[in-house]
């Protein structure tokens, strides 16, 4: 059975995606193609990853400029059909109304405040109020603008959760299973389990999967099944 997982495929070879893919399916919901991914392999790179998979594609492009620009970029990618495709909410009401307007078959997906940012760095970039609030505050504007998936920290769960209601996803990164307690760059975290139970309705689980590559497909593939089945007892 598969688990809310988002897979980061966070590699730069466009074969071992496919294996990475080919050995998670059965436990993985959702694949996330980033940027670095997107300005290697483009649009034949997502095709050729959605031929590989029945799974959802999550597009983290966190497109993030004027509204006139964003409406060029998310249609550029339309063809794609990504279940998401994200966008800054800090973009603004107009650019997340222009990005929703220009692929209406997606769940523009607002990114609120990175994970790997501290309460120290968003004073310093000068947020005014702390990450809880101003995650609430700019979730709260994006599903007004029509945003219909959240990204945002796992502490931040529960607010934006009461804020925007049942409909809308919430997809959270910054998790890191009980069974891999390893550390990186995400400053603010959770367990899967304990995200989802918060409200999430997607967790994003990267190198806790991807690094076990490393020992084989069979060894990626128990990872992932480990992983989803935390989520799912």
């Amino acid at each position: 059975m598969k688990a809310p997982i988002v897979l980061a495929v966070d590699t730069p070879d466009l074969e071992i995606a496919k294996q990475w893919i080919a050995c998670t399916q059965e436990s993985v919901s959702v694949y996330k193609l980033g940027l670095e991914f997107f300005l290697t392999f483009g649009h034949e790179g997502v095709r050729a990853i959605n031929n590989e998979t029945d799974a959802d594609i999550f597009l983290d492009l966190k497109l993030h400029d004027i509204p006139h620009t964003v409406t060029g970029a998310a249609a550029a990618v339309a063809s794609l059909k990504p279940r998401f495709l994200t966008v800054h909410a800090s973009g603004g009401a107009h650019m997340i109304a222009a990005a929703v307007a220009a692929v209406p078959t997606t769940d523009i997906t607002a990114v609120t405040i990175l994970t790997s940012l501290s309460e120290d760095d968003l004073l310093r970039i000068g947020f005014a109020s702390p990450a809880l609030a101003s995650a609430v505050a700019l979730a709260s504007l994006a599903v007004d603008a029509g945003a219909r998936a959240i990204v945002c920290s796992p502490l931040e769960i529960a607010a934006i959760r009461s804020r925007v209601g049942a409909d809308i996803h919430i997809i959270t990164p910054g998790v890191r299973p009980a069974l891999d307690a390893g550390s990186d760059d995400q400053k603010r975290t959770m367990t899967p389990k304990d995200a989802i139970t918060a409200g999430a309705s997607f967790v994003v689980i990267g190198r806790p999967i991807t690094q076990s590559w490393s020992a084989g497909a069979a060894a990626m593939k128990s990872k992932a099944r480990a992983i989803a089945d935390e989520i799912l007892q």
